[in-house]
């Protein structure tokens, strides 16, 4: 499948929509059933819905989080989407966090490999 830059930001729109949401039953309209979750480039995947739920569960403090995040494309190709975000966590803020995803996406549209490349400010 080839995918375009729209195609890209309509995706990590939907997913900072559900991170925003209660539940996790949504997750099929972003993820492939047997879709790999790379939380950093030295994590073990997280590989299907059940395990990208629970990782969500987990990492997630619930939909009142309060977080801000700002994306940009940087770089579309094939099947595959590159992004650059911006996340800060709390008000006032308590983290900061620059990353890179990798989103190499399904003849459908949904992720099939999502590959994570965190930076805390903290951590410079």
């Amino acid at each position: 499948m080839t995918i375009d830059r729209a195609a890209v930001e309509r995706w990590v729109a939907g997913y900072e929509r559900l991170w925003r949401t209660a539940g996790t039953d949504e997750l099929t309209t972003l993820f492939t059933e047997d879709a790999s979750y790379l939380q950093s480039p030295w994590a073990t995947p997280k590989v299907g819905l059940d395990a990208i739920a629970r990782m969500w569960d987990h990492e997630r403090d619930g939909p009142d989080e309060v977080f801000t995040m700002a994306s940009e494309v940087l770089a579309v190709e094939g099947d595959t989407g590159v992004v650059r975000l911006e996340v800060t966590y709390g008000d006032p803020v308590t983290q900061r966090w620059r990353d890179l995803w990798l989103l190499h996406f399904a003849d459908d549209g949904r992720c099939a490999a999502f590959e994570e490349w965190p930076f805390a400010a903290e951590k410079r």
